[in-house]
C-alpha cells in the first residue's frame, strides 16, 4: 500500500514534468555521447571558453565540455527533475567551480556572454530561439545544434547530426542575399 502512495505521485510528477517541457519547447531526448563529442569538436571548444547548453536535460554536454575540453559550462533546464539531477551530478563529479545549471526558460535568460551555444531543440523552438540568439550573441559566437537547423543563419559546417552556425549579422540569409544582389548589380 505504501508503494502505491509513493508510486502514483511520482508517476504523475514525471508525466507532468515531461509533457510540460514538451509544451514549453522540446521534450527531453538525450544526445548520444558520440553526438555530444561531435558537437563540441565541431564548435572547436577551447580551454576556459563558456559553453551554454540550452535545454541541457541531464547535463551531459556541459559536463563533457568541462571534463574533456576544460571549458566552463552553463546549462539551462526548464524541467525541475532534470535540474535536480544535474545539481547532484555536478556535485558528485566535483564540477561546481566549472559548471552551473540554471532552472528556467531559455528564452528569458541572457546568453550574451557565451563563446559557444549548444542545443537540441525542435524546429519550431529553433525558429523562435534564432531571433534571440541574433539579438544577444556577440559576432562570431559559435552555435552548434543536434539535427535541427536554424532558418535565418547560414550553416558553416556539418558533421553527422551536428551542425555549426557562426552567429553574426553578416551570416544571416538576408545579408547573404543582399550581398549577392549587390555583387550581381555591380557586374552589370
Amino acid at each position: 500500500m505504501i508503494f502505491l502512495y509513493l508510486f502514483i505521485p511520482l508517476a504523475v510528477i514525471l508525466i507532468v514534468s515531461i509533457t510540460w517541457t514538451n509544451y514549453k519547447g522540446s521534450p527531453w531526448v538525450p544526445s548520444s555521447m558520440r553526438v555530444v563529442r561531435q558537437m563540441l569538436d565541431l564548435a572547436d571548444v577551447q580551454q576556459d571558453e563558456l559553453v551554454y547548453d540550452l535545454g541541457c536535460g541531464d547535463g551531459r554536454l556541459v559536463v563533457v565540455a568541462a571534463r574533456s575540453y576544460g571549458a566552463r559550462g552553463v546549462g539551462i533546464e526548464l524541467n525541475p527533475l532534470l535540474w535536480g539531477w544535474c545539481q547532484v551530478l555536478i556535485t558528485i563529479l566535483g564540477l561546481r567551480e566549472r559548471v552551473t545549471i540554471r532552472l528556467g526558460n531559455l528564452f528569458s535568460l541572457d546568453v550574451s556572454d557565451a563563446d559557444v551555444v549548444a542545443c537540441y531543440l525542435l524546429p519550431a523552438t529553433n525558429k523562435k530561439l534564432e531571433e534571440k540568439l541574433i539579438e544577444e550573441l556577440r559576432p562570431g559566437t559559435r552555435v552548434v545544434t543536434n539535427t535541427f537547423i536554424f532558418y535565418q543563419t547560414r550553416m558553416a559546417e556539418q558533421d553527422g547530426k551536428a551542425r555549426l552556425y557562426i552567429f553574426s549579422p553578416e551570416n544571416t540569409q538576408t545579408e547573404f542575399i543582399k550581398r549577392q544582389l549587390i555583387a550581381s548589380a555591380n557586374e552589370d
